[in-house]
C-alpha cells in the first residue's frame, strides 16, 4: 500500500515524542492478554502471543509486565474480561478502513468510534462491507540505499517472500504470515536492516487521496489511533510521502 511504511514511521516517531507510552502500553498489554487467553500462555506454541511479545520489548516493556499480562490472560490473575470487535466503514474519499479493538463494553465503544467517523465525513459501516478489500500479510520495510536491490530480492524470495514493492524511499517485502518470522530471520542473518516490520491487513487495492480529503483521512486516522479500545487502524489511503510529512508536522 502506497505510503504504508511512511505512515508507519510517522506513528513511531510521534509515539516516541509525546506523552502517550502508558496508552502504548496499554495496548501492547491487551494484546497479550488476548493471546494467551486465545492460544495459551506459551509463546513457543502460540505465535501471536510471541508476536505480541517482540512488540512489547520492542517498547522497552519491562518483563514483569509482560508476564502479569500472560498470567491474566490465562486466568492465574484476575483481570478485565476484554471481548475483540471489529469495526469496518468508510474515510474521506470512499477509503476503506477496517478497525481491531479490544474492550468491555461494546455499546460504548460503538457509539465512539461512530462519533470518530461523522467528525472527518466518513462512516461506519455493516460487518463485511470493507473487510473482503483487505489480506493478512507479513510486511516488512527496508529503506533504500541500505542494501542493493538485486541482493535484497534475493534474500527475500529465497527465503519465501511473496513479492517485493518499490516505494517512493524504500522496500516493502511481502510474505504469506507463515512465512514472515522465515523471511526476517533470513535478513537478519544475511546483516541488512530494516525499518518495520509487522503482519498486518494488506489492501488488494488503493485509493489516492490529495489536498482536503488527504488531510481529512490522516486526521481520521489519528483519532482512531488514539482511542483506548482500538488496537489497530488499516485503510487502503494512497496518499504520498511529501503531503504526509507535511500533515504530520
Amino acid at each position: 500500500m502506497a505510503g504504508h511504511s511512511k505512515w508507519a514511521q510517522i506513528k513511531r516517531k510521534k509515539a516516541a515524542q509525546d506523552q502517550k507510552r502508558g496508552k502504548v502500553f496499554t495496548k501492547l498489554i491487551r494484546e497479550i492478554m488476548i493471546a494467551a487467553r486465545l492460544g495459551g500462555g506459551n509463546p513457543e506454541n502460540n505465535p501471536r502471543l510471541r508476536a505480541a511479545i517482540a512488540a512489547a520489548k520492542a517498547e522497552n516493556m519491562p518483563k514483569e509486565n509482560i508476564e502479569r499480562a500472560i498470567k491474566k490472560g490465562i486466568g492465574e490473575l484476575e483481570g478485565s474480561r476484554l471481548e475483540e470487535v471489529v469495526y469496518e466503514g468508510y474515510g474521506p474519499g470512499g477509503v476503506a478502513v477496517l478497525i481491531e479493538a479490544m474492550t468491555d463494553n461494546r455499546n460504548r465503544t460503538t457509539a465512539e468510534i461512530r462519533h470518530i467517523f461523522a467528525r472527518v465525513g466518513g462512516n461506519l459501516g455493516a460487518t463485511g462491507c470493507v473487510s473482503w478489500l483487505f489480506h493478512k500479510k507479513g510486511i516488512i520495510s527496508v529503506k533504500k540505499g541500505e542494501v542493493p536491490e538485486e541482493r535484497l530480492m534475493e534474500v527475500a524470495t529465497e527465503a519465501g517472500a511473496e513479492d517485493i514493492k518499490e516505494g517512493e524511499s524504500d522496500y516493502e517485502i511481502l510474505t504469506a504470515p507463515e512465512d514472515f518470522e522465515k523471511v526476517l530471520e533470513a535478513l537478519k542473518a544475511a546483516n541488512i536492516p530494516y525499518q518495520s516490520a509487522e503482519i498486518t491487513m494488506y489492501p488488494q487495492t488503493t485509493v489516492k487521496l490529495e489536498g482536503k480529503e488527504a488531510e481529512q483521512m490522516l486526521k481520521l486516522m489519528e483519532l482512531l489511533e488514539d482511542h483506548d479500545d482500538v488496537q489497530r487502524v488499516y485503510a487502503n489511503f494512497d496518499i504520498s510521502e511529501a503531503t504526509m510529512e507535511r500533515l504530520a508536522q
